[in-house]
């Protein structure tokens, strides 16, 4: 699971993305501003406490994202620049857009919506050019005599028709989800977090007149945010309580990841590892099975499987299957959040 930090330059993305991996992230590439710069990160659960307790596993294996900060557009020459910053957004399952909402270097006041719109314009023509190349390629193969899928050439067409007027596709989701188009990465039909840049001392969030269909805007301080992750957890305390941050900047930006990309988490359980698995919600026993290994999802029998609600109550699994709680599932049912697993298979 990925997220790029996309913005105009100024907005403060170097800052929030500072702010959300300095507490735990574990850093990967990292250099100058023209670099791509990406940070793994820990999505702390309690529900792995819980189990260890039970469990007493070797080690926790907790879930994990990825941010992704792009080089800046205009670092390096031509338009090879605006090429690897788009480029390096496609890789990206979903988009935190930091718009500025603090004074600039220079004085100049905010405009949230006007920024935001610039680059959500940048990202519409993009697609545009991108599904126009599409279909020019499809009436060329008509025209020597192949015949090109019916379908894929309805679905290009209605994204070029959504794109010219200057709609995003995320905003069409039978169109941003569907199978065909996922190849094509289009950048406006991914999911979107617009992060509002605030002052240190400004904890509202600004007023939109006209806000964005179907995407969630937060606020982050982040300059303020970015120093209280440099702290020890005591320094970090003091801060948290004296500018009224009941919940980090991280953990706000991990829940809403989860939520844009429609994420769960299941779990396997052991003496060897207690685990966290991030999957798509409505993902069939079949698919979390292959995600924990090839081999169980070729060999699945059952899934064998309690909720973590139900074995908290009980206390053991033991209990929990004493009570009637624990039950066997096929290939098709759909896994839940919370649901601890254990497959059956045999290769």
């Amino acid at each position: 699971m990925k997220l790029g930090i996309i913005g105009l330059p100024q907005a403060g993305k170097s800052t929030i993305f500072a702010a959300l991996t300095g507490a735990r992230g574990e850093m990967g590439d990292r250099g100058s501003r023209t670099d791509v710069r990406i940070a793994t990160i820990t999505v702390f659960d309690d529900r792995i406490g819980f189990l260890s307790g039970i469990y007493q596993p070797k080690k926790n294996i907790y879930a994990k994202i990825e941010y992704l900060l792009p080089p800046e557009i205009g670092t390096s020459t031509g338009s090879r620049s605006e090429g690897v910053f788009w480029n390096q957004i496609r890789t990206c399952d979903a988009l935190l857009h930091v718009v500025r909402n603090f004074e600039g270097s220079v004085g100049t006041l905010p405009t949230l919506e006007q920024d935001f719109r610039k680059l959500e314009d940048e990202m519409i023509l993009n697609d545009l050019v991108v599904a126009e190349k599409r279909v020019e390629r499809i009436e060329l193969d008509k025209k020597r005599g192949k015949k090109p899928s019916e379908e894929e050439s309805s679905l290009i067409n209605s994204c070029c028709q959504f794109l010219e007027d200057g709609k995003p596709l995320r905003n069409v989701p039978e169109l941003a989800s569907h199978p065909l188009l996922k190849g094509f990465t289009f950048l406006s039909a991914k999911p979107m977090l617009i992060l509002c840049n605030n002052d240190d001392e400004d904890e509202e969030l600004p007023v939109w007149d006209q806000k964005p269909e179907g995407v969630n805007l937060i606020v982050v301080r982040g300059r303020l945010e970015m120093d209280i992750a440099s702290m020890t957890p005591e320094e970090a305390e003091e801060f948290l309580d004296a500018y009224h941050i009941q919940e980090s900047a991280l953990d706000r930006v991990i829940k809403l990841s989860y939520q844009i990309l429609d994420r769960i988490s299941f779990f396997t359980v052991g003496s060897d590892e207690v685990r966290a698995w991030p999957i798509t919600a409505g993902t069939p026993a079949l698919e979390a099975a292959g995600e924990v290994h090839s081999d169980i999802q070729q060999g699945f029998i059952r899934a064998e499987l309690v909720t973590f609600e139900d074995l908290k109550a009980h206390g053991s699994f033991k209990e929990a299957k004493k009570a009637g709680l624990v039950r066997l599932e096929g290939k098709e049912y759909e896994v839940k959040d919370g649901d601890i697993i254990n497959f059956r298979f045999n290769v």
